[in-house]
């Protein structure tokens, strides 16, 4: 038997996570996400390695756009097969299509018009990617299966989800291919949660592999305990308050939106903080903090009873949910301090940039980051501790303090990801680390290697390794 497995996305990067496996004239496509570094997202452009009316299917993991954000595009490039992946997924999933493709003809009409002015033109952007029509012509492929529930695939493939609590319907994808006999399993760990969060269950056991593709997001470092991460929010926004700024935090719609509230419901029910007016100026986080309550059954047994009792950390004095642009606007016109979330995650795009221009030049204001800036993102550039960065075309001195909570990650640390993996009834014949910049990737392979003796992998772009 052989097998192909070909990187086609987060290889030595964080995002555009795409797998291609070939087996005996069947392919399947694992993960189809979208690259977000500055640097590589001219590869989203690129033609697809393979036809993709070609593919028998695609499984995702979950619905960050990093891992489902380029099925619009294969769709519109002739994919008709199943999308396969859980019903918390498949909605989120529209939701965040949708949204990312109305964000991408908003920026191409912005980027055309600015270089019409400029009397240039860009090099591929003057285009959105795909459009909100592709993106609802897509949504008829997603396919919502069960945890556990058997999956065909062509005439010798079978796949299953299994919980790694990430986020919200989150998954890793196992394969099994079977030919003469003889069988071949490969484990994909889409993005691995922790054990210690609030909201969501704890990953769920897992089956055995031969091969295991793993996630290194945060694979050289450990993260704060929960009680760090509630003092530091404390202590930014009792800080800020009193230097009379504003708090204003980068936030993905998924997880991290709810996480938030979670945190901040806590601590006001503890009068650690002041009752601040809390703005979630995403339309798209308030429509999937829905999907939330509308899955109880994914969340662990203290949100479960918090919802039972009609206590929603979703839902308290002071959170108000913006919907439309003027409400946004309107924000910045309210003086003394107030906590604005707001996409996207790593500013890359979204009414967040808008707040960023009215507040990275103030002083007494708090940029605070509470998720993974990739590499190239103006995210990282400002974490990084640039003085002055661009956004929306002009140029801003950074002069509001800016301040990092790791603890708040949905992803496993390096300690978290190494006894996910370790926890599997065999040892793997091989482990494939992926989905980490290049440098926390190798750092995550050694370490396995050096405590297990497995044998490890970091594959870069477009290698094609042979599964015997």
């Amino acid at each position: 038997m052989q097998i192909n497995l070909s990187f086609l996305g987060a290889a030595q990067n964080v995002t555009g996570s795409k797998y291609l496996v070939e087996a005996d004239g069947t392919r399947v496509l694992v993960d189809c996400g979208l690259y977000q570094e500055w640097a590589l997202k001219s590869r989203n452009w690129d033609p697809f390695p393979v036809p993709p009316q070609s593919l028998d299917a695609v499984l995702l993991t979950h619905a960050h756009l990093d891992h489902c954000g380029y099925v619009p595009k294969l769709a519109r490039d002739g994919f008709h097969n199943r999308v396969y992946c859980t019903a918390a997924t498949s909605e989120i999933a529209q939701i965040i299509l949708l949204d990312s493709a109305h964000l991408m003809e908003e920026d191409a009409e912005f980027k055309r018009k600015r270089h019409e002015r400029e009397r240039r033109k860009g090099p591929y952007d003057d285009i959105p990617l795909y459009t909100t029509n592709d993106a609802r012509d897509s949504f008829g492929l997603l396919t919502p299966k069960k945890y556990g529930e058997s999956i065909r695939i062509g005439r010798n493939a079978q796949a299953s989800l299994h919980d790694v609590g990430h986020v919200l319907g989150s998954s890793a994808v196992r394969l099994e291919i079977r030919k003469n006999g003889a069988t071949r399993s490969i484990l994909f760990s889409g993005d691995v949660g922790r054990g210690s969060r609030p909201i969501l269950r704890h990953p769920a056991p897992l089956p055995d592999a031969d091969y295991v593709v793993v996630e290194s997001t945060y694979g050289d470092r450990t993260h704060q305990d929960a009680k760090d991460v509630e003092d530091m929010l404390a202590d930014v926004i009792n800080s800020t308050k009193k230097a009379g700024g504003n708090i204003v935090i980068p936030t993905f719609a998924l997880e991290r939106s709810q996480e938030l509230l979670y945190f901040l419901d806590k601590l006001l029910i503890e009068d650690r903080i002041p009752h601040l007016m809390v703005f979630v100026d995403s339309p798209m986080a308030t429509s999937i903090t829905q999907v939330f309550e509308r899955h109880p059954e994914l969340l662990n047994g203290e949100m479960t009873r918090l919802l039972r009792r009609k206590e929603s950390p979703f839902s308290f004095p002071g959170l108000k949910m913006v919907g439309t642009v003027d409400e946004s606007k309107a924000i910045n016109h309210i003086s003394g301090t107030v906590v604005i979330m707001a996409g996207s995650g790593m500013c890359t795009g979204g009414r967040i940039k808008h707040h960023l221009v009215n507040n990275i030049g103030r002083p007494e204001s708090t940029i605070l980051f509470v998720g993974y800036q990739a590499v190239g993102t103006l995210g990282r550039q400002i974490v990084d501790g640039a003085k002055e960065v661009r956004i929306l075309g002009q140029m801003h001195r950074v002069r509001a303090r800016v301040v990092q909570i790791n603890g708040f990650s949905a992803h496993a640390d390096r300690d978290e990801l190494y006894a996910w993996l370790t926890s599997f009834p065999q040892a793997p014949r091989h482990v494939f680390v992926t989905h980490g910049d290049e440098e926390t990737a190798k750092s995550f392979a050694n370490f396995v290697r050096e405590r297990t003796g497995w044998k490890t992998e970091v594959p870069a772009y477009m290698d094609k390794v042979v599964l015997q």
